[in-house]
């Protein structure tokens, strides 16, 4: 007996050899380990981790400081982890915002709803729409219009046939929307008029909430133009006399589309002030070396948001949106992937690894860093992104805002079979070979209302021809809730899925070939 138990140890051990030769040491992953680290990122004391905040400096600076400890590579500004990105807060004036029209004067709420952008000047009048160009669709509002110097007065919304799958291509080319075609075409502001049931449920105190805080990228001179919303004692003013009725551009995506100039008589004054102040948040930029001389030029990219969304002041009890699954999990899921290929045999390519901020804002944080990318983006070969993968549905759970969230051994694959026929090989032949999970693939059709593609930070390196996989645990009742909190997390489905995309990232990077793109996105 003692001769046989010697023999099936030796025989673990060898099965266990040939799992690290193969997947690297995804051993390294533990339920243990990924808690100790969420514990911490989404605990109170990070407020929310808001972009900008404290909160978010600090989880920022947890997340470098270990990857200092384990000898990870810097890759942000200067030599640092941290990559530095300016952030414009731009807080409307609220007590001398000012529109005039026919001896008229509007303040905040009587007359502007909501303004985006400075502006003063006074401008004649253009009806554009709904404000969209649809190039598939036939559908371009300015078509005979010279908008230049001008105000264009558009319908909130998309026109009746548009939805947002059909705002895909290049922008400015194949599609556009109100505030980018007035930069584009010389108008000075765009006047936003709301549907029927906006504006009968129209409310004074709505206008309080222009005057609150909004971040915006300072990526030097505006490329919108100023925006506004108007209310409908100001908007019937303007439709006075006109070709059109107030009645018909109140009928939503139904409101007609053709464009016109208003009366030459008739002009609208605009005092739009803002109160201008920069801050700052930061990206976390690493790598890993790879082990071979010619392939470690070359990245597999692991990313995760750390943002989330603060704190609201408003509630009574708990104010804080931890943001345990979104996205801590992630998070912690690369932070430790990263320990694993620290600790552990390298593969033969280099990683890349970034903790992004500003993704609930607007994607902010992968769009800077794929418009002033700290490596060289064509030696990027794959981006693997996790944004909440820490969540299960238990068995038997029939809560409708849980009708889409996947079991203990299932995520959603997103973007897999998009771009790269390879990439999706790849997925699939690891699944198989190690953990063997559930994947779905509900959100790559291209007919799914969610467009869920479009909405995490793997879209901004899909752009730039970067095949992705985005993994996903779905939407739950505790999304964007204050309820998002560490003890609701299934660690170890999280240790299998990050497990799994550690071994997705190995095999990649070990590739002999890079997976070939060869099914170019169509946006």
């Amino acid at each position: 007996m003692k001769g046989i138990a010697f023999a099936l140890l030796c025989f673990a051990g060898v099965a266990a050899a040939t799992a690290e030769t193969k997947f690297g040491g995804f051993q390294g992953i533990t339920p243990q380990r990924l808690k100790a680290h969420l514990e911490f990122v989404a605990s109170d004391e990070m407020e929310g981790r808001d972009t900008p905040s404290r909160g978010l400096d600090i989880a920022t600076l947890y997340v470098a400081t270990q990857l200092k400890l384990w000898g990870a590579t810097p890759a942000g500004d200067n030599g640092t982890f941290f990559q530095r990105i300016a952030l414009v807060k731009k807080t409307l004036d609220a007590t001398h915002v000012e529109a005039e029209f026919a001896g008229r004067h509007f303040g905040l709420g009587d007359g502007v709803r909501s303004a985006s952008l400075p502006y003063a000047g006074t401008a004649s009048l253009v009806y554009a729409g709904h404000g969209y160009m649809v190039k598939k669709k036939g559908i371009n509002p300015y078509a005979g219009l010279d908008v230049r110097g001008k105000i264009l007065v558009v319908v909130s919304g998309l026109p009746a046939g548009v939805s947002g799958a059909d705002l895909n291509g290049v922008e400015g080319v194949d599609y556009s929307y109100p505030t980018l075609m007035a930069r584009k075409l010389g108008a000075v502001a765009v006047a936003v008029i709301v549907d029927k049931n906006t504006a009968d449920s129209w409310k004074p105190e709505d206008a309080a909430r222009a005057g609150e805080m909004e971040l915006t990228q300072d990526n030097g001179p505006d490329r919108l133009a100023p925006g506004i919303v108007i209310g409908p004692e100001l908007m019937h003013l303007l439709f006075a006399a006109e070709s059109i009725t107030p009645d018909d551009v109140l009928k939503g995506p139904n409101a007609p589309e053709k464009g016109f100039d208003f009366s030459p008589r008739k002009t609208l004054r605009l005092n739009l002030p803002f109160v201008i102040e920069k801050h700052y948040a930061r990206n976390v930029v690493a790598t890993v070396p790879g082990s071979d001389q010619k392939l470690r030029s070359e990245y597999v990219a692991f990313g995760a948001h750390i943002d989330h969304l603060g704190m609201d002041a408003s509630r009574t009890g708990d104010k804080i949106f931890n943001g345990a699954d979104d996205d801590g999990s992630g998070t912690v899921s690369i932070l430790e992937i990263a320990h694993a290929l620290l600790t552990g045999p390298r593969p033969k390519r280099s990683s890349l690894f970034v903790w992004h901020i500003g993704e609930e804002k607007g994607l902010w944080g992968s769009a800077f860093f794929t418009e002033h990318p700290t490596v060289n983006l064509k030696n990027v070969v794959a981006q693997l992104n996790i944004d909440m993968i820490g969540r299960s549905r238990p068995v038997g759970d029939k809560k409708p805002p849980n009708a889409v969230l996947t079991g203990a051994r299932e995520i959603y694959v997103v973007g897999s079979t998009k771009m790269s026929t390879d990439l999706q090989r790849t997925s699939e032949t690891v699944n198989k070979n190690f953990l063997k999970l559930k994947f779905n693939y509900k959100y790559d059709d291209p007919k799914d209302p969610e467009q869920i593609f479009y909405r995490s930070d793997h879209y901004n390196y899909a752009h730039k021809g970067i095949p992705i996989i985005f993994y996903f645990d779905g939407v739950h009742e505790d999304y964007h809730e204050v309820t998002d909190e560490v003890p609701k997390i299934d660690f170890e489905k999280m240790s299998q899925v990050a497990r799994t995309v550690f071994a997705t990232g190995w095999t990649l990077s070990n590739a002999p070939k890079r997976p070939r793109v060869d099914k170019p996105l169509k946006e």
